[in-house]
């Protein structure tokens, strides 16, 4: 009788363990994360690169992948 409980207390312990770990575990069904969201993409004035809207930096007459360009482009279209 001993024998018979502790082999059931056994079961179910295994059974709280194995489930548990099931939660922690990510699904392993071999589909790939969700892509991330696109972000908004600008076009520097000078050079035309496009960058992300958080790296633009703006000025005048545009938005500018650096300021070096910035500072070019400012130069060619000053208005005298």
């Amino acid at each position: 009788m001993k024998f018979l409980l502790l082999l059931i207390a056994i079961g179910v312990l295994f059974w709280l363990l194995r489930g548990s770990l099931r939660r922690v575990r990510p699904p392993q069904d071999g589909q790939p994360a969700p892509p991330a969201e696109p972000k908004a993409m600008l076009q520097c004035a000078q050079c035309g690169l496009h960058l992300p809207r958080e790296e633009a930096l703006p000025g005048q007459g545009g938005v500018f992948c650096g300021e070096a360009h910035r500072k070019l482009f400012e130069a060619a279209h000053r208005e005298s």
